[in-house]
């Protein structure tokens, strides 16, 4: 992977992020595109590094809100920002458990199945287009709809399923309130992704890279450019989703999603 193909990607990362047209699915389209043939290995050490980016991005934007939750449990008081702290944690179990019961499984996904990508894709458009035609929400979070907004995110752990799309939808979809939902959706996978994130840099540290052909300036370029390009999603997302504009990138997931199945039965 070249310098240039790191940037582009990590751009595609740091937009595709926060947008419910998931981040995972375009890499690997974007990988197809310009003809990468990744180990596994190396494939999900470039995703998580520029997952880190955008997680970064994240705690940027929302860093009066993680602030606030530190501060409450310091204080451990129950109030809010402890109950959000809670739901959270409580969240990410599912993922946690799917993420370690089936790691190696998960690395053979991300290994360019564009015909995958294709039908998740389709699958992301239609949670959008039913979230989009859900009727006023006005809900916070509770202990039952963490847990469930948990097991979409571990769903979306699959390419093409996009992790904001699904958690923001499942969230829409149980009643909660559409701005709450964004803020849930953004802050719930921080944990997961800054620990995946961890391990990957011991490993690499410990290792030396060994059995790795990818380069510390690739990774470091593309953490790079999905950390700035994340800074603007992510507000923009958060407008379209107080809006109800969820449909239009149900229609993008379509169109995609059907190209990428017609590509890869075609040509694949």
């Amino acid at each position: 992977m070249s310098l240039l193909e790191a940037l582009i990607l990590g751009i595609i990362q740091g937009l595709t992020e926060f947008l419910p047209v998931s981040s995972s699915g375009h890499l690997e389209l974007g990988k197809a595109i310009f003809n990468l043939h990744l180990v596994a290995k190396d494939s999900i050490t470039f995703d998580v590094m520029v997952h880190a980016g955008t997680a970064l991005s994240t705690i940027v934007i929302f860093r009066k809100d993680i602030l606030n939750i530190i501060a409450g449990l310091f204080k451990f008081q129950w109030n809010d920002e402890t109950r959000f702290s809670l739901y959270i944690i409580l969240s990410m179990i599912p993922a946690g458990f799917v993420g370690i019961v089936f790691n190696d499984q998960i690395e053979e996904l991300f290994n360019a199945q564009v015909l995958l990508v294709g039908a998740m894709l389709i699958i992301t458009g239609l949670l959008l287009f039913l979230a989009d035609r859900a009727k006023k929400t006005d809900k916070s979070v509770s202990v039952v709809e963490a847990i469930i907004i948990g097991i979409s995110q571990a769903i979306a752990i699959m390419p093409g399923i996009s992790r904001s799309g699904a958690t923001i939808s499942t969230s829409v979809l149980l009643g909660i309130d559409r701005e709450k939902a964004a803020r849930f959706s953004f802050l719930m996978v921080l944990p997961l992704i800054i620990g995946k994130s961890l391990l990957d840099v011991k490993d690499i540290v410990e290792t030396g890279g060994e059995g790795m052909s990818i380069s510390t300036s690739v990774l470091l370029v593309g953490f790079i450019a999905a950390f700035i390009a994340g800074l603007f999603a992510c507000k923009w997302m958060i407008a379209l989703v107080k809006k109800a504009q969820l449909k239009y990138f149900a229609f993008y997931c379509f169109a995609v999603g059907l190209v990428a199945s017609i590509y890869s039965l075609l040509y694949l």
